[in-house]
């Protein structure tokens, strides 16, 4: 009698033990429904849309009428005007209409599930709530102008606008984004998104305001309030997207090289140019990425260090151009 329960004993344990091991790692649903679904401070409003994308399959049952209610409504101009523009007629169908947002989020989250949840269980480790008040409380002690805002964590079938958008009021965070760090982008890269949004009220009045040299001090001003807005503590190759230390070596060493041959593209309005897209047109094939952001950076804390330590305010009222001017960045590039 004891041989044969021996066995079934062991058997029993080993299924125990397995069906324990899988549940100790199954995605944890009660935890992310506790999340709240969006985060308001003043105009700006952050959703977690992605949060409703995954419950909608919870209990191994999708729920298609949670997707219309609380991803597809919540941020409807972004579906509809935003990513139904940006990916055409055929493709925009899959976003502006709510048929098209059942269908693909049912099929998404199978075909990704594993990828879905390793990217929510970093934003359920963040504690979103507490991160967005922090950063939009501190963000409103910091500007002149107070943007109106609308900003969703998502899943989407179609990447491509990684963290941006079409206004103020249609933007994303792409969280399956390949080339998104989710936990940088949300730390470091919400003041530097925010801030282009202060800008922008500002740089409008700017006749100039399309030109290579007022993109560049535009990428450069949202670095370099990063910087400010982690009381310059952090690394500047930190702050200019997250870019090594190396990186950042490499543009110093060759920084009178690159103000000599850039400054006659400053004025070009076409976008096709060396100083917004030398990764295309590679006119320095060894440089690392982001040469306007960190050269607009440089500008900017030249300006600084001339004018004191709160100068980058003034980065808000003054045109590209005078910015350059009163920076005295050129005489020091000269001099090097």
């Amino acid at each position: 009698m004891m041989k044969k329960i021996i066995p079934f004993l062991f058997l029993f344990i080993v299924l125990a033990c397995s069906t324990r091991a899988v549940s100790d790692h199954a995605f944890d649903y009660q935890k992310l429904s506790q999340i709240s679904d969006s985060v308001k401070v003043e105009n700006i409003v952050i959703h977690n849309l992605f949060k409703h994308q995954m419950l909608a399959h919870q209990h191994n049952r999708y729920d298609s009428a949670r997707i219309v209610k609380n991803v597809y409504l919540p941020h409807k101009k972004l579906w509809d005007s935003c990513y139904g523009v940006i990916f055409g007629d055929e493709n925009g169908r899959l976003f502006n209409n709510p048929a098209g947002m059942i269908a693909w989020n049912k099929t998404l989250y199978k075909e990704n599930k594993k990828q879905f949840e390793e990217k929510t269980n970093i934003l359920l480790e963040i504690n979103l709530e507490k991160t967005f008040k922090k950063t939009l409380t501190k963000f409103r002690t910091l500007v002149p102008y107070q943007p109106k805002a609308r900003i969703s964590l998502l899943f989407t079938p179609l990447t491509g606008i990684s963290f941006g958008g079409c206004n103020t009021e249609q933007f994303a965070l792409e969280l399956n984004n390949k080339s998104v760090d989710i936990q940088y982008t949300l730390e470091k890269g919400l003041p530097h998104e925010l801030n282009h949004m202060v800008y922008e009220n500002f740089r409008k009045t700017d006749k100039n305001w399309a030109s290579a040299l007022n993109q560049t001090i535009d990428e450069g001003f949202a670095c370099y309030f990063t910087y400010v807005f982690f009381d310059r503590k952090i690394p500047q190759w930190e702050a200019v997207e997250n870019m090594t230390q190396d990186n950042w070596q490499w543009y110093i060493s060759h920084e009178k090289e690159i103000f000599t041959k850039l400054k006659p593209y400053f004025f070009d309005t076409s976008g096709n140019n060396p100083l917004l897209r030398n990764d295309q047109l590679k006119i320095f094939p060894e440089a690392p990425k982001s040469m306007n952001y960190w050269l607009g950076f440089r500008i900017i804390e030249k300006y600084v260090e001339k004018n004191g330590p709160d100068s980058w305010k003034d980065v808000y009222h003054l045109t590209a151009k005078d910015l350059l001017e009163k920076s005295g960045y050129e005489k020091y590039v000269d001099n090097l």
